[in-house]
């Protein structure tokens, strides 16, 4: 099943780009991209949301993709 989990991006001044997640604690993922920054992000929350499910805790928190919504879209130069 594909979650929603809101992550903040934030550009470093030595150039990379960091992302955390208030409501996953624990997902931090560094880059030098940004496309790289959220592929370590989602598969750090992947791992963190196994974890949670070995533990049995809940994870019901993180919202199921819709069939419809709204998504930012990055594009690069």
């Amino acid at each position: 099943m594909e979650r929603l989990i809101n992550v903040h991006i934030e550009k470093l001044p030595e150039g990379y780009y960091l992302a955390t997640s208030e409501a996953l604690p624990g997902l931090i993922a560094q880059a030098e991209s940004l496309t790289e920054t959220l592929e370590i992000a989602q598969d750090v929350a992947k791992q963190i949301l196994a974890a949670m499910a070995e533990r049995n805790q809940i994870i019901e928190s993180f919202p199921a993709i819709a069939d419809e919504f709204d998504c930012p879209l990055v594009l690069t130069k």
